[in-house]
């Protein structure tokens, strides 16, 4: 199906060499501190920023391949235009806010605004909603369609390629490979667009050669359909990824502006992947897997060297991702969770302090065991699409209300409210997700509404009974 040139195969080892020999680089800088393994010792400038925040948030190309040559300029709409709106909601409101609290993880916000227990919740949520497990199956698949590898070879490179040097150098290695795969991916897509143009023309031929639905803002979907993708969109708020490079901003004017900033990086990108996707729908109409679109379209046009620097543009888009979500559920699971409650209220400052000292080998701990129960959830669920819309659909309803309210004053309720809201919102949507399998053969939903929605209205509800509750009782105190 893929065919490779010996170039092209040893520019795809060349890149693979780079990402070592720039992480491990990287992890001889990084000391072993808290601070400076975790955030690199709250050092991004403004350029390292943007390169790390838009090549980690893009990680799902062969998914992105899919929807577009299933739908058209409609995933632009869907899987575009919600998201640039609330990375921009992000920078104006809360990337100060966040770089201010001099903290080291969302975790940590919600322990200093309610309560540990709250924060041990939080953990978990978190935990689930950045597994990296999407994008260890999509780069396994991706190693084997390229070399023909088996799944077990295939993920033990994955392993080793993605987990080595980020169990040295942390985050700082993370940050310095995202750098070299920001370059990467802007150059794989810029050099498969030009071929497609002069290898079949330009709107003339996209035009006589789609469906008409492929044209239109729609695809052809249900409103509900587009606005369930933007509620799905509200990852971004909630995203540990996000919140962890403002925590290691320079400052918060930085992780203000280099959010907007990326914004446009991302629309330009999307331009480049819709552009592709459109191509491919149109060159090569009757594909029996979709999610093969832009390797398919690369084989199609494709010259050596061309071919193997688009593939190295696809390897490192979701590299980068992958690199992240490994890192931030190995800081959750070690440090937010197993540390949070190794620490005891009755602990002196002695044996709190020397407790803490253990955040460095507990995140290298958990970097290990969350790849291993990745690895298991790529088996159990083995569609990157379904893992994308489970996770969301379970997290989000749970993490956003507490999260986003902890930031503003007036949104604040007391402990007990917040915790529920978090602990109700999860296990309405968990309960709503699962109640479609109780019955065989099942199609829809209850009521066919999706699980986003009851989680999260539940989740306001019970966070509304607490705000009428605290004013209530300010108006009887005072």
């Amino acid at each position: 199906m893929i065919h490779l040139s010996s170039i092209d195969i040893s520019l795809i080892l060349l890149y693979f060499a780079a990402v070592l020999y720039v992480g491990f680089r990287s992890a001889r800088k990084t000391r072993p501190s808290e601070e400076d393994f975790l955030l690199a010792g709250r050092s991004l400038t403004l350029p390292i920023f943007i390169m790390t925040l838009v090549s980690t948030w893009y990680g799902g190309i062969l998914g992105v391949g899919e929807f577009s040559y299933r739908y058209g300029i409609s995933n632009w709409v869907v899987q575009g235009v919600p998201y640039y709106i609330f990375a921009a909601v992000f920078a104006i409101f809360l990337a100060k806010k966040i770089r201010a609290t001099n903290l080291y993880s969302i975790p940590d916000k919600l322990e200093l605004s309610y309560d540990r227990k709250t924060a041990v919740l939080g953990s978990i949520l978190t935990f689930v909603l950045m597994t990296p497990a999407p994008y260890i199956l999509m780069l396994s698949l991706f190693l084997q369609m390229l070399f023909g590898w088996s799944v077990v070879l295939s993920l033990v490179v994955t392993a080793l390629v993605a987990v080595s040097y980020l169990f040295l150098g942390g985050f700082r290695s993370d940050v310095e490979t995202d750098v070299l795969e920001f370059i990467l991916m802007f150059l794989g897509f810029a050099v498969i667009i030009p071929y497609c143009f002069n290898r079949f023309g330009g709107m003339e031929f996209l035009t006589a050669r789609l469906p008409p639905s492929h044209l239109t803002w729609h695809g052809g979907n249900s409103v509900q359909f587009i606005i369930v993708w933007f509620f799905i969109a509200l990852w971004t708020l909630v995203d540990p990824a996000f919140h962890q490079r403002c925590y290691a901003a320079n400052d918060g004017a930085v992780a203000r502006r280099g959010i907007l900033l990326s914004i446009i990086f991302w629309f330009l990108f999307d331009f480049m992947t819709a552009t592709a996707g459109l191509y491919a729908r149109a060159a090569l109409p009757n594909l029996a897997e979709p999610m093969m679109a832009y390797p398919l379209l690369a084989e199609s046009i494709l010259p050596p060297i061309a071919k193997g620097l688009f593939y190295i543009g696809m390897l490192a888009t979701i590299m980068s991702t992958l690199n992240t979500l490994a890192f931030v559920s190995a800081q959750t699971l070690g440090r937010d969770i197993v540390l949070r409650v190794w620490i005891r209220k009755g602990d002196d400052v002695e044996s709190r302090s020397a407790k803490s000292g253990n955040a460095t080998r507990l995140t290298q701990i958990g970097l290990v065991v969350t790849f291993g129960l990745s690895v298991l959830l790529a088996l159990a669920i083995p569609s990157v699409v379904q893992e994308w819309y489970t996770i969301g659909t379970i997290a989000i309803p749970g993490l956003l209300v507490p999260l986003m309210a902890s930031y503003f004053e007036r949104l604040k309720v007391r402990t007990p409210y917040a915790f529920l809201s978090m602990l109700l919102g999860w296990l309405t949507s968990i309960g709503w997700f699962v109640a479609k399998y109780w019955k065989v053969n099942a199609v829809n939903y209850p009521l066919g509404i999706e699980p986003m929605f009851p989680g999260l209205g539940i989740s306001l509800l019970i966070w509304g009974i607490g705000k009428l509750r605290y004013r209530t009782e300010s108006r009887i105190t005072s």
